[in-house]
Protein backbone atom coordinates (compact mmCIF):
# COMPACT_ATOMS: atom_id res chain seq x y z
CA UNK A 1 0.00 0.00 0.00
CA UNK A 2 1.28 3.57 -0.77
CA UNK A 3 2.28 5.86 1.82
CA UNK A 4 -0.30 8.59 0.45
CA UNK A 5 -2.94 6.11 1.65
CA UNK A 6 -1.97 5.77 4.70
CA UNK A 7 -1.66 8.65 6.77
CA UNK A 8 -3.59 7.67 10.01
CA UNK A 9 -4.39 4.27 11.44
CA UNK A 10 -5.60 2.81 14.66
CA UNK A 11 -3.51 2.59 17.48
CA UNK A 12 -4.01 3.13 20.77
CA UNK A 13 -0.92 3.31 23.04
CA UNK A 14 1.74 5.89 24.16
CA UNK A 15 1.35 7.26 20.81
CA UNK A 16 -2.20 8.03 20.64
CA UNK A 17 -4.85 7.12 18.60
CA UNK A 18 -5.29 7.35 14.96
CA UNK A 19 -8.28 6.61 12.64
CA UNK A 20 -7.74 3.92 9.28
CA UNK A 21 -9.26 5.56 6.55
CA UNK A 22 -11.84 2.68 4.61
CA UNK A 23 -9.18 2.49 1.38
CA UNK A 24 -6.67 1.87 3.92
CA UNK A 25 -8.01 -0.50 6.41
CA UNK A 26 -9.23 -2.47 3.21
CA UNK A 27 -5.98 -2.39 1.40
CA UNK A 28 -4.67 -3.85 4.73
CA UNK A 29 -7.20 -6.59 5.30
CA UNK A 30 -6.67 -7.83 1.38
CA UNK A 31 -2.70 -7.59 1.99
CA UNK A 32 -2.57 -9.03 5.19
CA UNK A 33 -0.30 -6.26 6.04
CA UNK A 34 0.14 -2.69 6.43
CA UNK A 35 3.90 -2.29 4.97
CA UNK A 36 5.27 0.80 2.75
CA UNK A 37 8.25 0.43 0.65
CA UNK A 38 10.80 2.74 1.47
CA UNK A 39 14.14 3.61 -0.50
CA UNK A 40 18.00 4.03 1.29
CA UNK A 41 20.75 5.87 -0.25
CA UNK A 42 24.04 4.87 0.24
CA UNK A 43 27.45 4.93 0.14
CA UNK A 44 29.03 2.24 -2.60
CA UNK A 45 31.84 -0.33 -2.05
CA UNK A 46 31.40 -2.15 -5.50
CA UNK A 47 28.74 -2.73 -8.02
CA UNK A 48 26.22 -5.13 -6.19
CA UNK A 49 25.08 -2.11 -3.99
CA UNK A 50 22.98 1.19 -5.13
CA UNK A 51 19.54 2.18 -3.80
CA UNK A 52 18.13 -0.28 -1.71
CA UNK A 53 14.27 -0.89 -1.03
CA UNK A 54 13.03 -1.69 2.28
CA UNK A 55 9.51 -2.18 4.10
CA UNK A 56 8.21 -0.11 6.93
CA UNK A 57 5.21 -1.34 9.10
CA UNK A 58 3.57 1.47 10.13
CA UNK A 59 1.37 -0.02 12.48
CA UNK A 60 4.30 -1.23 14.55
CA UNK A 61 7.43 0.01 13.09
CA UNK A 62 8.22 -3.50 12.10
CA UNK A 63 10.99 -3.03 9.12
CA UNK A 64 12.89 -5.91 6.38
CA UNK A 65 15.31 -5.33 3.61
CA UNK A 66 13.75 -6.73 0.29
CA UNK A 67 15.99 -5.48 -2.58
CA UNK A 68 18.92 -3.61 -4.07
CA UNK A 69 19.45 -1.66 -6.84
CA UNK A 70 22.60 -2.29 -7.86
CA UNK A 71 25.33 -0.96 -9.78
CA UNK A 72 24.40 2.51 -9.14
CA UNK A 73 27.14 4.71 -7.33
CA UNK A 74 27.00 6.49 -4.04
CA UNK A 75 23.61 7.24 -4.17
CA UNK A 76 24.07 9.61 -1.26
CA UNK A 77 20.77 11.82 -1.21
CA UNK A 78 17.57 10.61 -3.17
CA UNK A 79 14.33 12.38 -3.76
CA UNK A 80 10.66 11.62 -5.23
CA UNK A 81 9.48 13.00 -8.74
CA UNK A 82 6.33 13.93 -9.73
CA UNK A 83 3.14 11.77 -8.67
CA UNK A 84 5.41 9.43 -6.70
CA UNK A 85 6.36 7.65 -10.18
CA UNK A 86 9.86 8.46 -10.49
CA UNK A 87 12.94 8.53 -8.24
CA UNK A 88 15.85 10.95 -8.39
CA UNK A 89 19.44 9.97 -7.04
CA UNK A 90 22.67 12.01 -6.92
CA UNK A 91 25.72 10.24 -7.86
CA UNK A 92 28.21 11.62 -4.96
CA UNK A 93 31.79 11.06 -7.17
CA UNK A 94 34.33 13.92 -8.53
CA UNK A 95 34.35 11.87 -12.03
CA UNK A 96 31.50 11.85 -15.04
CA UNK A 97 32.07 10.50 -18.51
CA UNK A 98 35.89 11.95 -17.58
CA UNK A 99 34.92 15.48 -16.70
CA UNK A 100 35.24 16.47 -13.15
CA UNK A 101 32.04 16.40 -11.89
CA UNK A 102 29.16 14.07 -10.03
CA UNK A 103 25.98 12.87 -11.82
CA UNK A 104 22.46 12.89 -11.32
CA UNK A 105 20.36 9.40 -12.00
CA UNK A 106 16.60 9.16 -13.01
CA UNK A 107 14.37 6.32 -12.30
CA UNK A 108 11.34 4.87 -13.19
CA UNK A 109 9.30 3.26 -10.32
CA UNK A 110 7.18 -0.07 -11.12
CA UNK A 111 4.19 0.23 -9.99
CA UNK A 112 3.60 -2.66 -8.58
CA UNK A 113 6.83 -4.53 -6.86
CA UNK A 114 8.72 -0.63 -6.42
CA UNK A 115 12.03 -1.78 -8.25
CA UNK A 116 13.70 1.17 -9.96
CA UNK A 117 14.69 1.03 -13.12
CA UNK A 118 17.46 3.44 -14.18
CA UNK A 119 16.10 5.78 -17.00
CA UNK A 120 19.01 7.90 -17.49
CA UNK A 121 21.76 10.10 -15.89
CA UNK A 122 23.34 13.91 -16.60
CA UNK A 123 26.39 15.37 -15.50
CA UNK A 124 25.65 17.65 -11.77
CA UNK A 125 28.45 20.43 -13.15
CA UNK A 126 30.12 20.01 -10.08
CA UNK A 127 32.11 17.52 -7.91
CA UNK A 128 30.42 15.91 -5.20
CA UNK A 129 27.20 16.56 -5.09
CA UNK A 130 24.83 15.63 -2.06
CA UNK A 131 21.76 16.76 -2.07
CA UNK A 132 18.88 17.16 -4.57
CA UNK A 133 15.60 18.26 -4.79
CA UNK A 134 11.85 19.45 -6.96
CA UNK A 135 10.49 22.19 -7.51
CA UNK A 136 6.23 21.78 -7.08
CA UNK A 137 5.64 21.33 -10.36
CA UNK A 138 8.25 18.24 -11.01
CA UNK A 139 9.72 20.36 -14.33
CA UNK A 140 12.98 21.59 -12.51
CA UNK A 141 15.36 19.23 -10.40
CA UNK A 142 18.18 21.29 -8.45
CA UNK A 143 21.60 19.29 -7.44
CA UNK A 144 23.83 20.86 -4.43
CA UNK A 145 27.67 20.05 -5.39
CA UNK A 146 29.77 19.65 -2.04
CA UNK A 147 32.78 19.97 -3.57
CA UNK A 148 32.44 22.27 -6.47
CA UNK A 149 30.53 24.90 -4.64
CA UNK A 150 27.73 25.30 -6.88
CA UNK A 151 24.09 24.34 -8.08
CA UNK A 152 22.67 23.07 -10.98
CA UNK A 153 19.29 23.16 -12.58
CA UNK A 154 18.29 20.51 -14.59
CA UNK A 155 14.81 19.93 -16.27
CA UNK A 156 12.19 16.89 -16.11
CA UNK A 157 10.49 15.45 -19.21
CA UNK A 158 7.03 13.83 -19.19
CA UNK A 159 8.65 10.66 -19.17
CA UNK A 160 10.84 11.47 -16.33
CA UNK A 161 14.22 11.82 -17.55
CA UNK A 162 16.35 14.51 -17.10
CA UNK A 163 17.75 16.67 -19.38
CA UNK A 164 21.22 18.68 -19.74
CA UNK A 165 21.41 21.44 -17.36
CA UNK A 166 19.63 24.84 -17.87
CA UNK A 167 21.43 26.65 -15.40
CA UNK A 168 24.55 27.03 -12.72
CA UNK A 169 25.13 29.29 -9.97
CA UNK A 170 28.91 29.13 -8.94
CA UNK A 171 29.72 30.28 -4.81
CA UNK A 172 32.75 31.75 -3.77
CA UNK A 173 33.94 32.63 -0.45
CA UNK A 174 35.08 30.78 2.69
CA UNK A 175 34.84 30.56 6.50
CA UNK A 176 37.07 30.80 9.62
CA UNK A 177 37.38 26.83 9.85
CA UNK A 178 40.28 26.50 8.03
CA UNK A 179 39.85 22.08 7.19
CA UNK A 180 36.42 22.67 6.27
CA UNK A 181 35.91 25.99 5.00
CA UNK A 182 38.63 26.73 2.67
CA UNK A 183 36.21 27.12 0.13
CA UNK A 184 32.67 27.30 -0.82
CA UNK A 185 30.50 24.21 -0.19
CA UNK A 186 26.66 23.86 -1.04
CA UNK A 187 25.16 21.35 0.86
CA UNK A 188 21.62 22.09 0.30
CA UNK A 189 18.44 23.32 -1.95
CA UNK A 190 15.28 24.23 -1.01
CA UNK A 191 12.34 26.02 -2.88
CA UNK A 192 10.28 28.34 -0.89
CA UNK A 193 6.54 26.90 0.34
CA UNK A 194 5.17 29.29 -2.95
CA UNK A 195 8.36 27.96 -5.86
CA UNK A 196 9.23 31.65 -6.29
CA UNK A 197 12.90 31.55 -4.11
CA UNK A 198 15.88 28.88 -3.79
CA UNK A 199 17.62 29.08 -0.74
CA UNK A 200 21.07 27.36 -0.64
CA UNK A 201 22.37 26.19 2.44
CA UNK A 202 26.62 26.84 1.83
CA UNK A 203 28.59 25.44 4.59
CA UNK A 204 32.03 26.63 3.80
CA UNK A 205 30.79 30.06 3.26
CA UNK A 206 28.42 30.63 6.40
CA UNK A 207 25.24 31.65 4.61
CA UNK A 208 21.98 30.61 3.09
CA UNK A 209 22.40 32.43 -0.62
CA UNK A 210 18.69 33.15 -2.09
CA UNK A 211 17.77 33.27 -5.73
CA UNK A 212 14.52 33.81 -7.41
CA UNK A 213 13.49 31.19 -9.55
CA UNK A 214 12.10 31.07 -13.09
CA UNK A 215 9.18 28.61 -13.20
CA UNK A 216 9.39 28.59 -17.21
CA UNK A 217 12.82 28.50 -17.65
CA UNK A 218 14.57 26.98 -14.48
CA UNK A 219 16.78 30.08 -14.17
CA UNK A 220 18.53 31.57 -10.85
CA UNK A 221 19.13 34.93 -10.49
CA UNK A 222 20.19 36.65 -7.01
CA UNK A 223 17.19 38.11 -4.79
CA UNK A 224 17.38 42.12 -4.32
CA UNK A 225 18.35 39.44 -0.34
CA UNK A 226 21.40 37.97 -1.76
CA UNK A 227 21.63 35.76 1.90
CA UNK A 228 21.56 34.96 5.35
CA UNK A 229 24.84 34.54 6.99
CA UNK A 230 24.83 32.21 10.07
CA UNK A 231 27.43 32.72 12.82
CA UNK A 232 30.86 32.40 11.71
CA UNK A 233 32.00 28.90 11.96
CA UNK A 234 28.34 27.64 12.19
CA UNK A 235 28.60 25.45 8.81
CA UNK A 236 24.48 25.69 7.74
CA UNK A 237 24.05 22.47 5.82
CA UNK A 238 20.32 21.58 5.71
CA UNK A 239 17.21 23.65 5.99
CA UNK A 240 13.14 22.99 6.13
CA UNK A 241 10.03 24.99 6.36
CA UNK A 242 7.40 24.90 8.73
CA UNK A 243 3.99 24.15 7.05
CA UNK A 244 2.69 27.52 7.66
CA UNK A 245 5.31 28.62 5.42
CA UNK A 246 5.84 31.43 7.90
CA UNK A 247 9.27 30.12 9.67
CA UNK A 248 12.01 27.94 8.84
CA UNK A 249 14.89 26.15 10.42
CA UNK A 250 18.38 25.10 9.76
CA UNK A 251 20.88 23.11 11.42
CA UNK A 252 24.25 24.08 11.84
CA UNK A 253 26.51 21.16 11.25
CA UNK A 254 29.79 22.56 12.38
CA UNK A 255 28.97 24.28 15.34
CA UNK A 256 25.96 21.90 16.35
CA UNK A 257 23.00 24.02 16.77
CA UNK A 258 19.97 24.60 15.10
CA UNK A 259 18.59 28.16 13.74
CA UNK A 260 15.25 29.11 14.09
CA UNK A 261 14.02 31.58 11.10
CA UNK A 262 11.22 34.09 10.35
CA UNK A 263 10.30 33.89 6.89
CA UNK A 264 9.11 36.70 4.54
CA UNK A 265 7.87 35.30 1.99
CA UNK A 266 6.80 38.37 -0.31
CA UNK A 267 10.55 38.94 -0.18
CA UNK A 268 12.25 36.14 0.64
CA UNK A 269 14.24 37.33 3.32
CA UNK A 270 15.26 35.11 6.37
CA UNK A 271 15.49 36.82 9.92
CA UNK A 272 17.00 34.71 13.11
CA UNK A 273 14.67 34.40 16.39
CA UNK A 274 17.13 31.91 17.93
CA UNK A 275 20.12 29.54 17.76
CA UNK A 276 20.52 26.74 20.07
CA UNK A 277 22.96 24.06 20.73
CA UNK A 278 22.35 20.45 19.60
CA UNK A 279 23.76 19.01 22.37
CA UNK A 280 23.28 18.44 26.02
CA UNK A 281 25.38 21.02 28.05
CA UNK A 282 27.78 18.68 29.70
CA UNK A 283 29.17 16.96 25.97
CA UNK A 284 33.06 17.84 25.46
CA UNK A 285 33.70 15.66 22.40
CA UNK A 286 33.71 15.98 18.71
CA UNK A 287 30.05 16.19 16.97
CA UNK A 288 29.04 17.41 13.49
CA UNK A 289 25.38 17.64 12.99
CA UNK A 290 23.82 16.13 9.42
CA UNK A 291 19.90 16.39 9.20
CA UNK A 292 16.35 18.52 10.19
CA UNK A 293 12.84 17.41 9.88
CA UNK A 294 10.17 18.79 11.20
CA UNK A 295 7.05 16.73 13.28
CA UNK A 296 3.66 16.53 11.16
CA UNK A 297 2.16 18.29 14.39
CA UNK A 298 4.47 21.38 13.65
CA UNK A 299 5.18 21.02 17.30
CA UNK A 300 8.12 19.17 17.54
CA UNK A 301 11.46 19.75 15.40
CA UNK A 302 14.59 16.93 15.09
CA UNK A 303 17.81 16.90 14.34
CA UNK A 304 20.63 14.62 14.23
CA UNK A 305 24.24 14.35 16.24
CA UNK A 306 27.54 12.59 14.22
CA UNK A 307 29.76 11.99 17.24
CA UNK A 308 27.26 12.15 19.97
CA UNK A 309 24.93 9.62 17.72
CA UNK A 310 21.75 10.94 18.75
CA UNK A 311 18.89 12.82 17.53
CA UNK A 312 18.24 16.06 19.38
CA UNK A 313 14.41 16.69 20.18
CA UNK A 314 13.15 20.46 20.67
CA UNK A 315 10.15 21.52 21.43
CA UNK A 316 8.49 24.50 19.42
CA UNK A 317 6.04 26.89 21.46
CA UNK A 318 4.05 29.07 18.97
CA UNK A 319 3.08 31.32 21.42
CA UNK A 320 6.53 32.72 22.98
CA UNK A 321 8.36 32.01 19.60
CA UNK A 322 10.82 30.02 21.26
CA UNK A 323 12.38 26.62 20.74
CA UNK A 324 13.90 24.16 23.80
CA UNK A 325 15.89 20.92 23.53
CA UNK A 326 13.58 18.41 25.44
CA UNK A 327 16.07 14.93 24.76
CA UNK A 328 18.95 13.65 23.17
CA UNK A 329 18.33 10.25 22.23
CA UNK A 330 20.71 7.76 21.47
CA UNK A 331 20.74 6.52 17.64
CA UNK A 332 21.30 2.79 18.78
CA UNK A 333 24.27 2.95 16.12
CA UNK A 334 27.22 5.15 14.40
CA UNK A 335 27.24 8.55 12.90
CA UNK A 336 23.55 9.28 11.96
CA UNK A 337 23.48 10.80 8.86
CA UNK A 338 19.91 11.57 7.40
CA UNK A 339 16.51 10.56 9.03
CA UNK A 340 12.92 10.53 8.18
CA UNK A 341 9.25 11.00 10.18
CA UNK A 342 6.74 8.77 8.87
CA UNK A 343 3.84 10.66 7.64
CA UNK A 344 1.55 9.76 10.68
CA UNK A 345 3.99 11.22 13.00
CA UNK A 346 5.04 7.72 14.64
CA UNK A 347 7.97 6.84 13.78
CA UNK A 348 11.17 8.21 12.93
CA UNK A 349 13.45 6.27 10.80
CA UNK A 350 17.24 6.89 11.38
CA UNK A 351 20.38 6.45 8.52
CA UNK A 352 23.47 5.21 10.48
CA UNK A 353 26.16 5.67 8.14
CA UNK A 354 29.49 3.63 10.06
CA UNK A 355 27.51 1.03 12.05
CA UNK A 356 25.67 0.38 8.58
CA UNK A 357 22.62 0.01 10.64
CA UNK A 358 19.02 1.69 9.85
CA UNK A 359 16.89 2.02 12.99
CA UNK A 360 13.58 2.94 14.26
CA UNK A 361 11.89 4.91 16.78
CA UNK A 362 8.64 5.53 18.26
CA UNK A 363 7.67 9.08 19.02
CA UNK A 364 4.86 10.34 21.57
CA UNK A 365 3.06 12.79 19.74
CA UNK A 366 1.92 14.63 22.84
CA UNK A 367 5.88 14.85 23.59
CA UNK A 368 7.36 14.70 20.81
CA UNK A 369 9.77 12.33 22.88
CA UNK A 370 11.64 9.13 21.04
CA UNK A 371 11.36 5.93 22.35
CA UNK A 372 13.67 2.82 20.79
CA UNK A 373 11.11 0.07 19.25
CA UNK A 374 14.77 -2.24 19.19
CA UNK A 375 13.72 -2.55 15.45
CA UNK A 376 16.64 -2.17 12.81
CA UNK A 377 18.18 -3.63 9.38
CA UNK A 378 21.60 -3.94 8.46
CA UNK A 379 22.38 -1.93 5.08
CA UNK A 380 26.24 -0.86 4.17
CA UNK A 381 26.99 2.57 4.65
CA UNK A 382 22.90 4.24 4.34
CA UNK A 383 23.47 7.68 4.44
CA UNK A 384 19.41 8.75 3.50
CA UNK A 385 15.83 7.50 4.20
CA UNK A 386 13.60 8.36 1.47
CA UNK A 387 10.35 7.82 2.97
Amino acid sequence: MKRSRFFQYIATGTVGTFALPKEAFAAFKANGSASEKFYIGSYTDNAEQGISTGNLDPTNGDIKSIDVCKNVQNPSFLIFGHQRKFLYSVNETDNFEGKKSGSVSAFKIDENSGRLNLLNSQPSLGANPCHITTDRSGKFILVANYTGGNVAVLPVSADGKLGAPVDMVQHSGKGPNLSRQETAHAHSSNFSPDNRFVFVCDLGMDKIMVYRFNEKTGKLTPADHRFFATAPGAGPRHLTFTKEGDKAFVVNELNSTLTYLRYDAANGILTELQTISTLPVDFTGDNTCADVHIHPNGLFVYASNRGHDSIAVFSINSSSGKIKLIQNQPIKGKTPRNFAIHSSGRFLIAANQNSNSITVFSINPDSGRLSDTGKSIQVNKPVCILL
